[in-house]
């Protein structure tokens, strides 16, 4: 389960976010391209945009699910 107390400094404010046990592999842009990113060094994935549709609301959700290290969270 992903810690809000560790977010990796690059996330947006909001509800979804993603923590410092990220380990780059990039499934989460590929589940929610319009809101996730990676960071310059390409090592850890980033909440840039919260989600403001149902479509990106399931897209996140499809990506928390999905995160092999539960490193996705949604604090709302």
């Amino acid at each position: 389960m992903a810690d809000n107390a560790d977010k990796v400094p690059e996330n947006v404010s909001g509800d979804y976010y993603v923590d410092e046990e990220c380990t780059g592999c990039e499934l989460c842009l590929d589940r929610a391209p319009t809101n996730f990113k990676m960071n310059d060094k390409k090592t850890k994935a980033f909440v840039f945009k919260q989600p403001d549709t149902e479509e990106e609301v399931q897209s996140c959700e499809q990506a928390i699910e999905d995160c092999p290290v539960d490193a996705i969270g949604n604090d709302g």
